[in-house]
């Protein structure tokens, strides 16, 4: 074994993984990642120094492979499609070990308690960490991902944009607090769609159909009780081609909290389709809407 310092990477969906790994990697850590099956990069594999594949219900396999790497401290990044779940077949693929059954046996097999996205991922971390295996949050590594508040692209919010912008804010906390979603979709102070289990991007989707006029707003932000350690908001290009394709124009963000992909590709891409986007301090915003 090496003498580096030693992190686990349990990865899921997207490119907030490679991120985390590649900054790892600059701070000269010796990184061995768990790749989720179905949804993690494959290109992780030449950036860690250890990899493996773990399906979705092996969780026993997964505390294994850390213990087996010496990995005490370890991190989350990428998303975890939950409505993967409500798939058929998806335990047949994945067949959960006897480690998973006993952790989530009460939330996936008897119903008996709930299936947030905090609930199922707080029960995962404290899983490892009944094996001396603490979770901590990416930015944590990589805390140049935090966007800072302030205008990020385009012209300022108009003023009816801006009221927009306020009027969701607040929906959208309460989302949060509630654990159902991150994201509200607005025109004229009207809710046009608002985020569940389907993600971001099929939210922004499903507001282009019902508001065909287009020049909606999306306010993206952080829950209340937001734990840094897993489902940070996130947002990169892909999301503005969303918002282009669906007719968005204005993209609010809470400004450290959320975490920003591809920064300098991401301002260009605002600026060439005349996107507005702002990242502001929840504070500041709670307050304008009073």
């Amino acid at each position: 074994m090496s003498g580096k310092p030693r992190i686990g990477l349990l990865a899921a969906w997207g490119r907030f993984p490679l991120l985390v790994a590649e900054a790892l990697r600059k701070q000269d850590y010796h990184i061995s990642c768990l790749g989720v099956a179905d949804l993690a990069d494959p290109r992780l594999q030449d950036i860690c120094n250890d990899f493996q594949w773990i399906g979705w219900g092996k969780l026993g396999g997964a505390i294994k492979f850390f213990r087996r790497c010496e990995v005490s401290e370890a991190t989350m990044a990428g998303k975890f499609h939950k409505a993967l779940l409500y798939q058929p077949g998806l335990w047949w693929r994945h067949l959960p070990d006897w480690k998973f059954i006993k952790t989530f046996y009460r939330h996936l097999f008897t119903r008996h308690r709930d299936n947030k996205d905090d609930t199922l991922l707080g029960v995962l971390t404290d899983a490892f960490a009944s094996e001396g295996i603490v979770f901590h949050p990416a930015t944590d590594f990589a805390p140049e991902l935090l966007v800072k508040a302030g205008q990020i692209a385009g012209r300022p919010p108009s003023a009816a944009q801006q009221a927009d912008i306020e009027f969701a804010w607040d929906i959208a906390k309460q989302m949060g607090r509630l654990d159902i979603g991150q994201s509200v979709c607005v025109k004229d102070r009207a809710i046009v769609a608002v985020e569940a289990i389907e993600g971001t991007d099929a939210c922004i989707l499903r507001a282009g159909e019902l508001c065909k006029k287009g020049g909606f707003t999306v306010v993206k932000v952080a829950k209340p009780q937001q734990d840094m350690r897993f489902d940070v908001p996130t947002v990169g290009v892909r999301t503005l081609r969303t918002m282009v394709a669906a007719g968005a124009k204005v993209l609010a963000i809470e400004g450290g909290r959320t975490i920003l992909l591809d920064d300098a590709a991401f301002r260009e891409f605002a600026a060439y389709h005349k996107l507005s986007i702002v990242a502001l301090p929840d504070r500041l915003a709670t307050s304008a809407a009073a």
